[in-house]
């Protein structure tokens, strides 16, 4: 798995910058009520999104949460005050606390199955009643472009998505969630180039593919022999999934 104390200086840079957070923000309130005034974000990162959450719902109060010191640091450059470090699987605010929540690309890096109950639970736990929560699904999938570097990895060692769509809808219902809308967002500057897989494949990006694993180097060697190494295949397409707390929940 990657470092995100490590990765936090570059990482809006390789994944789109302002673009890709506008969008995503853009996805995330198009599933929050327009009368929801409190919103946390968790497993915020840098902050990029959370600002942009926070700019285009005026009114709307925005939290963000990360665990990762090098991450909260940048978050909290964009949004002093409201920044706090904390686990998402324990949330550090009392039940019912905020009218939404978003967790977007956070399910994927659970590293057991009971991570992802647990944050889900937690999520669950501070919306108030009537509120929605908001999550990224199928995040593996989303890059998965049918490009000629997707058709170099599909090979690689299979590895379980802790973010699956009905998996997460499962967990959402053992909360006390129910279903409450999808949608989706462009992630605009991150299609990759043969040149960008080559890289993230050497930072850990694959999990299955460690940084010094041997079984690596035939799929990097598969890699740097593509053509056009500079040039960006399709921005991948992220899929969100919103569930509500129901009115009248304990």
């Amino acid at each position: 798995m990657l470092d995100y104390d490590h990765e936090a200086e570059r990482y809006d840079e390789l994944r789109g910058g302002e673009p890709r957070a506008a969008a995503a923000a853009e996805g995330v309130l198009a599933l929050v009520p327009d009368g929801a005034r409190t919103l946390l974000d968790a497993a915020c990162g840098t902050g990029i999104v959370t600002r942009r959450l926070a700019a285009d719902r005026p009114g709307m109060r925005v939290v963000g949460v990360d665990l990762s010191p090098g991450m909260i640091r940048r978050a909290a450059a964009r949004l002093p005050g409201a920044v706090v470090r904390a686990d998402s699987r324990r949330l550090p605010f009392p039940d019912g606390r905020f009218d939404a929540v978003c967790t977007v690309w956070l399910l994927h890096l659970a590293p057991r199955a009971e991570d992802v109950r647990a944050t889900v639970a937690e999520c669950a736990r501070v919306l108030a009643p009537g509120g929605v929560w908001v999550t990224t699904v199928d995040k593996g999938a989303a890059h998965n472009v049918g490009s000629d570097i997707d058709a170099v990895l599909a090979s690689r060692p299979p590895s379980a998505p802790r973010d699956a769509a009905d998996a997460v809808t499962a967990r959402a219902a053992e909360a006390g969630l129910v279903p409450a809308g999808r949608g989706g967002f462009r992630g605009h500057g991150q299609g990759r180039s043969p040149r960008r897989a080559l890289a993230d494949l050497r930072r850990g990006w694959f999990m299955t593919l460690p940084p010094g694993d041997p079984a690596a180097e035939p799929f990097a060697a598969r890699l740097a022999a593509l053509p056009d190494q500079d040039r960006p295949r399709p921005d991948p397409w992220f899929a969100l999934r919103a569930f509500r707390r129901p009115e009248g929940a304990s």
